[in-house]
Order: structure tokens, then sequence, then C-alpha cells
């Protein structure tokens, strides 16, 4: 099944809060995630720069954290949730007043846009969708060895059925290679790129 991307959050059964994201794509597959500044950015691969002249939306920062919150998205809206939450917005209010601003994208599949937020050093979250038919938003915690996930095609509603157990991962890296091909995710079709956040004592640490 081909959901596109993909934002996960979840809780270790070690009790650590982990953010992933994925990139499935079928018309743009030639994409890397690498990190340019403080955030990890989702950009052409080389000699596919021209690629963001066919769509605009293909390159964007994908992952930001400090050390209460980590954000995932699959576009441009990143930066300014994660800009709320630093301001001291709660979590649902950021997603919800980002997402009513920005509004689906306006591509040829008019892609929804969504994130997910995880809060160090307690078991809430957060996931958020914008679609042509509405906005969803939802704050949660998690039981130990649960994630659970949104995409822009297919489950691209929240519920408690876009969801998985044991989650027994101990680094950013695991967590980026989880969503690429293990779990629910095995599931799903073309893998291009992952990124993932992983709670420590003083923050979180990216891998990509």
């Amino acid at each position: 099944m081909y959901l596109g991307r993909i934002v996960s959050v979840g809780l270790t059964l070690e009790n650590k809060m982990t953010l992933m994201y994925r990139v499935s794509s079928r018309s743009f597959p030639n994409r890397i995630i690498r990190k340019i500044n403080d955030a990890l950015a989702v950009i052409p691969a080389s000699g596919f720069e021209t690629d963001i002249y066919q769509n605009p939306y293909i390159s964007y920062n994908c992952l930001r954290a400090d050390q209460q919150y980590a954000v995932v998205g699959n576009g441009t809206h990143t930066d300014p949730v994660f800009e709320k939450l630093q301001s001291g917005m709660s979590m649902r209010d950021a997603l919800c007043s980002v997402l009513f601003a920005m509004d689906y994208e306006h591509d040829s599949l008019n892609t929804p846009r969504i994130a997910a937020i995880a809060d160090r050093g307690n078991t809430t979250a957060a996931l958020g969708v914008v679609r042509p038919q509405g906005i969803e938003v939802q704050e949660f915690s998690l039981q130990p060895g649960c994630y659970r996930y949104i995409s822009t095609y297919e489950h691209c509603f929240i519920n408690d059925y876009y969801a998985g157990s044991g989650l027994q991962l101990t680094s950013a890296t695991q967590a980026s290679e989880f969503i690429l091909s293990s779990g629910v995710f095995s599931e799903f079709s073309h893998p291009v790129a992952a990124a993932a956040a992983f709670e420590t004592d003083d923050g979180f640490s990216f891998s990509q």
C-alpha cells in the first residue's frame, strides 16, 4: 500500500519518546535528508536539484527539536509549528494555528499537511493533519512500546487504528531505520528516506 509521507510518534519500552518521519514517493524519489544548521531537511539528491521547479513542495525542513519538544512534518509548516512551541504555545494550539493558516498543499493531488510532536520527559504527544475536507488535531498519552502515525494518503485520519506496539529502540538511528522497513511500516511501499529524533537526558538526538 502506498501512503506517501508518514509522521509517527512513539514511546519505547524503556519510556523514551521518539519521533519519526518517512519520505515515500512515486513522483520524486530522488531525494535525501540532510542536517542543515539546526534542522533536518528534505532536499533533492545530487543531479536532481531542478526537481524543485517542477514541484516547490518537495524540499523543506522535516525535523526540528529543542530540549523540550521535537516536531516532524511533511512541509514548510514544520518550522512555524516548532516556533509556536518555543513561544510557549501548547501542542494542540501550535498545530491548529499553523495548519489552519497554511492549509493543505495546493499541488495536483491536494496533498495534506501532516505533523507530529513529542514532549520530552512526558508520555504526551500530538498529531495533526489538514486536508481539503478539514483539520484534525489530537493530543494523547502513549503507553510504553506504542506508536501512532498518520500519512498524507490513505491513512490521513487520526485514530487508534493507525498504530503499532512493541517499540524497542535505543537510538535515533534505530528509529529512522524502523520507520523505513519495520513494524507496521514494512507494509507500505516506495520508501525513499527517513529522519528521527530520540529522547536523551538533555534533549533529542537526530538521525537521517
